[in-house]
């Protein structure tokens, strides 16, 4: 199938991936004194009172907004937040379809970081999460960061988040494979935007050995001259060694590369050149910065990548739907790095010792256990943490 092309026809016909339909009935007078006035006034009177009512009395606790602003849609780059509204539809149907969190896509007209987070905060009271979406670093780390400071409720960036637990899941899972022990692999990171740094830092976490990040400039060092604040920020806890030079240098012994980059820029010489056992995730899409292939030939153990066509896709619907079902759930006020961490541990743990190979690390796109497992170790990890106000069977 033309996949490009056929979409193309089937959004023609659809005019919009999205519907919203009643929950309630609205069929007779009583239906609409019930729903509307003048009984709606009671459940207005209690929010007042009280603002927390708002999760139980309205659709807030089991609502996610996906924000975006264009800037950076889907490997399409600033195509603009009109032209990103189908990828932002696209991203509300798997919230409903794998985590049973509904959600409302708003593509903001501004590239202005204050304008934003306001407009993100004025609307926060009429939802239960945000989900920050396609927007270029570093602004994405300051939108993030601001939100979470305003609002009282989760804010999570899928492009950095989601992409960190799903790789961290698939890494384990390879680790073992490979058996080694990750306090003692290296690992590069091709690729220093949001996701890549947000993979360095839960990997980190995690407690791997040692990471050293590369960008297109090369090697990412303190002394690196036109780095972000960000990643200048990360050049003080990676490279341990002060490496100098391009992707190669970076690759030669390397047990682990993950690219988050662009398609192409690594050979087989260079996956020959890593340690043995080695862990090769190109994940560029659509085109891999290796074909699959081509690094198993030259003596990558284990290889994943971002598509459904190849074994061991490291696809972020593994984790996001989940995420939020587990802290809307528990009502918490953020998503942090034992929520991150719980996430990715029960990703990987749905593969069984017995099951476990080179071609199946991961869980598919489409097993079921996977959103209610995320949810579950999230809602637990919240609770654990200090971060949640109920637990699931309260909500």
């Amino acid at each position: 199938m033309d996949y490009r092309a056929e979409s193309l026809k089937k959004h023609y016909e659809w005019r919009g991936k999205l519907d919203i339909t009643p929950r309630v009935p609205v069929e007779n007078r009583d239906d609409l004194s019930l729903a509307y006035t003048p009984g709606v006034a009671e459940p207005c009177l209690e929010i007042e009172k009280d603002l927390e009512k708002s999760f139980a009395l309205t659709g807030r606790g089991n609502l996610v907004a996906v924000v975006t602003d264009g800037s950076a849609v889907l490997g399409l780059g600033n195509i603009g937040p009109e032209a990103g509204m189908p990828v932002m539809e696209g991203k509300c149907v798997l919230f409903k379809a794998f985590g049973g969190v509904d959600a409302i896509p708003l593509c903001i007209k501004s590239g202005d970081v204050d304008e934003i987070v306001r407009t993100v905060y004025l609307l926060s009271g009429s939802f239960g999460g945000i989900n920050l979406e396609d927007i270029s670093a570093p602004r994405c780390f300051e939108i993030e960061r601001r939100l979470q400071e305003l609002c009282d409720i989760p804010i999570f960036h899928d492009d950095q988040h989601g992409t960190a637990v799903v790789t961290a899941a698939a890494l384990k899972n390879a680790l073992k494979v490979v058996n080694k022990r990750i306090e003692d692999v290296r690992c590069v990171i091709n690729g220093a935007g949001a996701a890549g740094i947000s993979v360095a830092k839960l990997l980190q976490k995690m407690g791997i050995g040692e990471i050293v990040l590369v960008s297109s400039r090369g090697i990412i060092a303190e002394d690196t001259e036109g780095i972000n604040p960000a990643q200048r920020e990360m050049a003080k806890v990676t490279n341990p060694r002060r490496l100098r030079g391009k992707l190669a240098v970076a690759m030669k012994d390397a047990d682990v590369f993950i690219g988050l980059s662009v398609p192409g820029v690594v050979s087989g010489d260079m996956v020959r050149s890593m340690a043995k056992g080695s862990i090769v995730f190109p994940m560029s899409n659509p085109t891999p910065e290796i074909d699959p292939e081509e690094a198993i030939k030259a003596g990558a153990a284990v290889v994943g990548t971002g598509r459904s066509d190849f074994d061991n896709q490291i696809n972020n619907v593994l984790a996001f739907p989940g995420i939020l079902r587990g802290a809307l759930d528990t009502r918490a006020r953020c998503i942090n790095d034992a929520m991150k961490l719980a996430a990715a541990h029960a990703i990987a743990d749905l593969i069984s010792n017995e099951d476990l190979r080179p071609g199946y690390i991961i869980p598919f796109a489409f097993d079921k256990r996977v959103g209610p497992a995320v949810g579950r170790a999230v809602a637990n990890a919240a609770m654990e943490s200090g971060v949640a106000r109920t637990t699931p069977d309260k909500r």
